[in-house]
């Protein structure tokens, strides 16, 4: 197995460390791999392939990190023809959380999620992917 290096905060890293030992994992290494594994799978979901689907993207910043914002705007500008609505909140004294719902294919919400993701200083990212023609049939 080849060895590779990572840079990451500590306190994530600490967060990976309890993690693995609440969980049972032999170890940080163990973690990483199962995560880059899932990344690397969530979009490969076959049955979401050729259709129309609605994701929403929720995006947890400190509102001291004004590159996050601004990044955040310029991905909806980028993306005006995926991105269907967009809200900007305040929670609490110091952060902001930034809402998309996304209507497109699965590879422009794949990449727009991606672009989210390298995004540097955000405290959380979330999504959720479900297909436009199953609305109709939930309820």
């Amino acid at each position: 197995m080849t060895v590779v290096s990572v840079s990451m905060p500590d306190e994530l890293l600490e967060r990976i460390d309890a993690f693995a030992d609440e969980h049972g994992y032999t170890g940080r290494s163990e973690v990483v791999r199962e995560a880059a594994r899932n990344l690397l799978g969530e979009f490969e979901d076959k049955q979401l392939e050729e259709r129309e689907l609605m994701g929403v993207v929720t995006v947890l910043f400190d509102y001291s990190s004004s590159g996050v914002e601004n990044r955040m705007m310029n991905l909806r500008h980028e993306y005006e023809n995926l991105v269907a609505s967009n809200v900007h909140s305040h929670i609490g004294d110091h952060y902001c959380l930034e809402l998309f719902i996304l209507e497109g294919s699965l590879e422009d919400i794949s990449t727009f999620v991606g672009k989210i993701r390298a995004t540097q200083d955000t405290l959380s990212i979330d999504y959720s992917v479900m297909p436009v023609d199953r609305i109709d049939t939930i309820g």
